[in-house]
């Protein structure tokens, strides 16, 4: 999802260093304190060597590696600083491919010694100082290598160069002072020769002769003036070399030109490695050898004859390649120089210090070209070189120019709002500024500054001038345009030309905030915490053309706070992207000592009265608050979509908390709370084009990426998750300084002095490489729209009763299943489909009959849906699941299709509470079985979640069975579904003796489950079915089992003791003197039935739920006892146990259930509605612990809006809920809609209320919701009004009401024509006049006005009343008008 593009390491400053390996060429060089390690061909970054990692001691020093050495040979890297000395070596893991860079050794020398040269190769070590020059060689030392000093030699004249020859026997040296080259004896260290040269040497390398003895080297030096001298050894002392040709910048271009020259160009020369062209020669002399055309017999000359080549690159961009022959030739005969090749292009940017010819061992006919500097690799092709296409030197990589503030550690960044550019503030004051366009994937150096206590970068930038005939454009150049704050000076400069300055008072924090028009605002926060506001204005200066910027200080405020805050910081403005009218962006954060949130936004007004406006800040606005409870705040981070993530320090290490922005009465704001061990740097926010947002933890090499992950039925898991993890800690020592988004989903990271700069991946135009996808792609997917067919949109359809609209979806998957496979456009639902309102179901759905006892014949006019539509569909999508679907989610799409299919073939016999039961139960199932599976196939690309086996049904899916009519028809699927051999297990799990109403049924039923449990096992145990048959009191039953139980040790004790009558209160006493012995023994379920055979029902149910830890088998066994749902035992279960668990899992689902049961129907439904904390105030319970308030449930709505009218207790409930409340609850249901998956649809007005929660977009199932919920509720009824005209005979106006349709597609949740009286109606006086007979009376429409809450419910309460008396005199309840909230 991150790839890095780019790494800002520092440029090299001297020569280069490679390594050679089977599988790549190693590029090094030094930079500051480190050794960078790339690969040749592309200049990737492979590895980072710190000193400091050597020597701890100099991790905090200001000093940088003087030069470097590579022993090719034994694979080590030697670096110098000061008088210290690094040695690293690499060792090969798994054939070479994962290579890891070691501690070798290490070396001090004297302090006045200052190492300015170093040459390692085959473990000798020669290291020059400022004091002379000294060879060291490798030995091992108890185990351990060790450098010994071999000889030492003391010079005034610090040598410059040191090279070893390939015979090891002679060092050759050059220094800065003289133009001598020096050759020494290395095993003596006696000086052999002097080679004087006109000019100072720039270089100098040794050639290994191919024909003669491995002593006969050759020396190659370079002076100043780019002329290439050849020495070889003289014939009768081989010791000394003698020179024998000197190439100068004329013997490389014809005559012709020279004679033309006015003056001598710079150029530059430089010798191809000999036994890197000729492996590559070999190559491709295989490849031309039936070819005679001019290059390849070139080709084959230059590997026959064993010609050395020469690069030659001059000023002009020419190259020219020159080749000398017989130099391998002993004795030695005239050396012949000539003109190979000759090009006037080049792609060097200009003439390069240093190249370096290396092979590519992944393509062994082209050859990597290096040059320095800057820093460029290239790929030479000779066969195209010769024909001078432009293919023949091609560029690879190149970095930037070097400056000398890069070699500074970082010390933070600091970024335009929109993400454009950035500053890079160095330690020491420093810094540069960084242009970062949208679609590239590098930054471009803007500028710099060398002192600086505050920066700020500004999005528009500086300008460019462009005369366009009379009219003059100006063009803004992003990144370019800065300003930095001196504390010493009090002043904030912007760094236009000229310089713009302006003082202002001391400032501890500097940031910039984003402006629609050309006025960048400029925020400071002083010592004090006021907030100093400043401003870019662009004027143009009178007689010119030419615009200038201008600071100017607008104003300076405090926060209206009543509490000084603690911490005042900028909201990052990444989404500030989505302009839209209605969205309003706050720019600042405070927070107090006690941990709450405030958001500002600036007030402005607008001045006029002069032909030009300006805006004029005089405060701030807080548009909402959190209270977190968080204390000690160590780092904050809030986001442009109200996202906020705190630093709070704990006991096992820091917390990390996100909160949103919305606190009330349904949701305390916290999102995800997750404590780590490690401590972290930092914190910084972006957001997706769609409003998503994502979270970069920066710890001390690794980078976490949050992002939000949808709500979902299927899948358990976090609020939010990692989605993708940056380890610099591989390749890189560096601890982390600063990590930034940039445009784009850019992600720069700051380690050490070294910038890396992570992005999308790249595209790479091939098909196996299309599957990538980028990080917003991936997080859009996580938390973003959802196309129709997802198993979450198809939940929430069947749940609210949008049949026919899944019917539809599922047609249009079917014919459209090979275009999402290839990831092409489908045909998706219209939106207004939604919107569809629910016909009576009778006319719905309707089949065709042909005679009286055929079945249903399927119609054609039913779009095609039917059973083998979508067998066939099913087993396309068993064959090849979806992409980016979960296995879960591509199980649960199986399970809600078929389950669409029963719902088309049985919905007369189903109801729809029932059929939520039973979706939820099938895909139970089917989790719990996926979970089972040890090899289940991932998803591509899936964030992992937890999708581990559940031990039962939410209690959610219980109450939905609880309250359906079609129990019977849901107990014989359950069974089914476990085979028809249900146990406890399984019926604890489903939550059978919750939901199943019927006495009878769940006696019949309990008695199916002992049965089964005793045929559970071969053994056939009868203890494993005592309880339940004792409980139905089949004691007589259990005796006989016992029969058959010969095998077990108490068989003849239990035979004697179950042949007594428990009706007596003897052996009722035994029984309970055995049940106690039991639960000494730990056999608690053996224990309560004998408690229950003793008849002590009370302790039986004790020993479930205290020793067995199930209330649903105390519940079960409780009802079939005492022969009723109304009983003392289980009410006290339900107060007891129940109730206080639902309080403190805060499961508002399971807390309604037991309140129904306990006929407080009136708190069945304010439990759904109500905070927790209020109605535990009014209990007769006490509940001590108080859990979250879990309204993340958009089923709850559903259920709130089917028993608030289903009886008169419900009613009385739902008259105690304030109008204000409710609709809040909808506002906080349709957030979780959107959480469940987001559609960019906000033409509707209905939705303004969720789009000013800052909502990312309304999930269409939201906006049904919003438009078309029914706040019905009863009516106050006036008391009679006082005569009209004074005429007592004038009849009392009565009151009309109105309502709106109840919510779409749900029957059930419409006003039903009568109501449950389940309490005692109370005689009201009479609150109006009788109508006389015969006389017609007036209706008037009684206006409601929006009231607080205390008003509201003071009405309800009223309209109760009314509600009463209808109720009593047989009356509809009246309706309630939605217009009356003002929507």
């Amino acid at each position: 999802m991150l790839d890095l593009h780019q790494t800002y390491l520092g440029s090299p400053s001297s020569s280069l260093h490679h390594l050679i390996l089977a599988h790549e060429t190693l590029l090094l060089y030094p930079s500051a304190d480190a050794v960078i390690i790339l690969n040749a061909r592309n200049l990737a970054l492979l590895r980072v060597l710190a000193f400091w990692e050597v020597f701890p001691g100099t991790t905090y020093a200001s000093g940088s590696i003087s030069c470097i050495s590579v022993d090719s040979g034994m694979k080590l890297i030697v670096a110098a600083m000061n008088h210290r000395i690094a040695t690293w070596s690499l060792s090969s893991v798994q054939n070479g491919q994962n290579d890891v860079w070691r501690i070798h050794s290490s070396l001090i020398l004297p302090r006045n010694h200052t190492v300015t040269t170093l040459d390692s190769k085959s473990g000798l070590l020669a290291v020059a100082t400022n004091r002379g020059l000294s060879v060291y060689t490798l030995i091992l030392e108890d185990n351990l290598p060790t450098w010994f000093i071999k000889w030492t030699i003391s010079s005034k004249t610090p040598p410059s160069l040191v090279r070893f020859a390939p015979s090891l026997m002679y060092i050759a040296t050059t220094n800065e002072i003289d133009n001598n080259v020096c050759l020494y004896s290395t095993t003596t260290g006696h000086q052999i020769q002097t080679i004087p040269h006109p000019r100072p040497v720039s270089n100098l390398s040794w050639r290994h002769s191919q024909a003669s003895s491995r002593d006969d080297s050759i020396l190659y030096t370079i002076t100043s003036d780019s002329t290439l001298r050849i020495y070889l050894p003289v014939l009768d002392s081989p010791q000394h070399v003698q020179l024998h040709i000197a190439i100068d910048i004329f013997s490389s271009i014809p005559p012709s030109l020279a004679i033309n020259l006015t003056r001598t160009p710079s150029s530059a020369v430089f010798w191809l490695d000999r036994q890197v062209i000729s492996q590559t020669l070999e190559k491709l002399s295989a490849r031309v050898s039936g070819l005679d055309d001019v290059k390849s017999r070139t080709i084959r000359d230059i590997q026959e004859e064993g010609w050395d080549l020469f690069l030659r690159v001059i000023e002009d961009g020419g190259l020219v390649l020159t080749a000398v022959a017989n130099i391998d030739r002993r004795p030695p005969t005239l050396l012949k120089h000539f003109i190979i090749h000759q090009s006037s292009r080049s792609p060097l940017p200009r003439i390069p210090s240093h190249l370096y010819a290396l092979p590519i061992p992944s393509q062994p006919t082209v050859i990597s070209l290096v040059s320095t500097s800057p820093l460029c690799s290239f790929e030479l092709d000779l066969t195209n070189f010769f024909d001078d296409q432009l293919t023949g030197l091609k560029p690879t990589a190149q970095f930037l120019d070097r400056i000398s503030a890069e070699e500074f550690e970082i010390a933070r960044f600091v970024r335009t709002p929109e993400g454009l550019g950035v500053g890079v503030m160095r330690k020491g004051g420093g810094g540069e500024t960084w242009s970062h366009g949208n679609n590239e994937s590098k930054l471009s150096r803007s500028d710099s500054w060398n002192a600086a206590d505050q920066v700020v970068v500004l999005d528009h930038g500086a300008y460019s001038v462009i005369n366009l005939w009379r009219a003059l454009l100006i063009v803004f150049l992003v990144g370019r345009l800065f300003a930095t704050y001196s504390s010493s000076e009090s002043s904030l400069t912007l760094h236009t030309s000229p310089p713009s300055s302006i003082h202002v008072p001391q400032l501890t924090s500097l940031f910039t905030t984003p402006s629609n028009n050309r006025h960048n605002s400029i925020l400071g926060i002083t010592a004090d915490l006021a907030i100093v506001h400043m401003s870019v204005d662009t004027r143009t200066v009178e007689d010119e053309y030419t615009p200038s910027l201008m600071l100017s200080l607008h104003s300076q405020h405090h926060l209206p706070l009543d509490v000084h805050p603690c911490l005042i910081l900028p909201v990052d403005p990444m989404a500030w992207g989505m302009k839209n009218e209605w969205v309003e962006h706050d720019a600042l954060l405070s927070i107090s000592e006690e941990g709450e949130l405030a958001f500002w936004v600036p007030e402005d007004r607008q001045i006029s009265g002069s032909s030009t406006s300006s805006i004029e800040y005089f405060g701030w606005r807080c548009t909402g608050k959190v209270k977190t409870g968080r204390r000690q705040i160590r780092k904050a981070r809030c986001s442009s979509a109200k996202k906020t993530a705190l630093i709070t320090p704990s006991s096992t290490g820091e917390e990390l908390t996100i909160w949103d922005s919305k606190e009330s009465e349904f949701a305390s704001g916290l999102e995800f709370s997750y404590t780590y061990s490690q401590p972290i740097n930092d914190l910084d926010w972006t957001s997706t084009p769609d409003m998503q947002s994502i979270l970069a933890v920066g710890f001390l090499h690794h980078v976490e990426l949050l992002c939000q992950q949808r709500m979902t039925y299927f899948d358990e898991g976090p609020s939010w998750s990692m989605c993708w993890k940056i380890d610099i800690g591989s390749f890189t020592p560096y601890p982390i300084n600063d990590s930034i988004w940039l445009a784009n989903s850019s992600l720069l990271i700051g380690a050490g002095h070294q910038m890396l700069l992570y992005g999308p991946p790249k595209p790479s135009g091939t098909e196996s490489n299309e599957s990538e996808e980028s990080l917003f792609e991936y997080v859009a997917r996580q938390n973003g729209p959802l196309p129709d067919y997802h198993p979450q949109m198809l939940l929430q359809c069947l749940l609210w009763e949008k049949v026919e609209l899944v019917k539809e979806i599922i047609i249009n998957l079917a014919r459209d299943l090979d275009n999402i496979h290839s990831r092409k456009s489908w045909a998706s639902v219209p939106v207004e489909r939604f919107f569809t309102k629910i016909e009576n179901q009778s006319n719905i759905h309707k089949k065709r009959y042909t005679m009286l006892f055929d079945g249903p014949q399927e119609d054609d006019d039913e779009d095609g849906f039917g059973r083998p539509l979508v067998t066939e569909l099913i087993e396309r999508l068993e064959s090849q699941p979806l992409p980016h679907l979960t296995p879960n989610e591509c199980a649960s799409l199986i399970v809600l299709i078929q389950t669409t299919l029963e719902i088309d073939e049985q919905r007369r016999s189903l109801d729809s509470n029932g059929l939520r039961y039973l979706i939820s139960m099938r895909s139970f199932y089917i989790v719990n079985r996926r979970a089972s599976t040890p090899a289940s196939p991932g998803s591509s690309g899936a964030i992992p979640r937890n999708t581990g086996r559940r031990e039962r049904l939410r209690y959610r899916d219980m109450v939905w069975a609880f309250h359906s009519e079609s129990q019977d028809l849901l107990l014989g699927t359950s069974s089914g579904a476990c085979d028809g051999k249900m146990g406890w297990s399984d019926a604890r799990a489903l939550g059978i003796s919750i939901w199943l109403n019927s006495i009878e049924s769940l006696k019949a039923q309990i008695e199916l489950i002992a049965r089964n449990e005793y045929m559970a096992s071969d053994i056939r145990d009868p203890t494993a079915c005592s309880l339940f048959y004792f409980a139905l009191g089949k004691t007589k039953l259990v005796h006989g089992l016992w029969r058959q139980a010969a095998w077990h040790k108490e068989q003849s004790v239990m035979l004697k003791f179950l042949s007594n009558d428990f009706a007596q209160s003897r052996w009722r006493t035994a029984a309970l003197k055995n049940a106690f012995a039991l639960l000494g023994k730990q056999r608690f379920e053996y224990a309560a039935a004998f408690f229950i055979l003793g008849g002590s029902l009370k302790d039986a149910v004790n020993v479930c739920i205290k020793q067995l830890h199930d209330f649903q088998l105390a519940i079960a066994i409780a009802r079939i006892v005492e022969q009723s749902n109304e009983g003392p035992v289980l009410c006290g279960i339900l107060n007891s146990t129940v109730l206080p668990t639902a309080f403190r899992e805060g499961n508002r689902w399971l807390a309604s259930w037991a309140f129904w049961l306990l006929h407080r129907r009136d708190l069945g439904v304010r439990i759904l509605v109500t905070p927790l904390q209020e109605l535990a105030s009014i209990l007769d319970v006490v509940v001590k612990d108080i859990g979250e308030p879990h309204y993340d449930d958009p089923s709850l709505a559903l259920l709130f809006s089917q028993l608030r009218s289903k009886t008169l207790q419900a009613a009385k409930g739902n008259s105690e809920i304030s109008g204000r409340l409710e609709f809040s609850f909808v506002l906080q249901i349709a957030r979780v809609f959107c959480r469940m998956g987001t559609v960019v649809f906000l033409s509707h007005y209905v939705c303004i209320s969720l789009l000013n929660e800052k909502t990312t977009g309304c999930h269409i199932l939201a906006l049904d919701l919003v438009q078309s919920w029914s706040f019905d509720r009863p009516t106050a009824l006036p008391r009679s009004a006082p005569p009209q005209n004074g005429n007592p005979s004038s009849p009392p106006n009565s009151p009309t009401t109105t309502r709106r349709s109840a919510f779409s597609l749900a029957p059930s949740l419409r006003r039903q024509s009568s109501i449950m009286i389940d309490m005692d109606i109370p005689s009201f006086p009479p609150t109006r006049a009788v109508s006389p007979e015969g006389k017609s009376r007036k209706t008037s429409v009684i206006q409601e006005e929006s009231a607080p809450d205390e008003g509201d419910l003071v009405a309800k309460k009223a309209g109760l009343g009314s509600l009463m008396k209808s109720a009593k005199q047989g009356v509809q309840v009246p309706d309630f008008d939605m217009g009356a909230f003002n929507f």
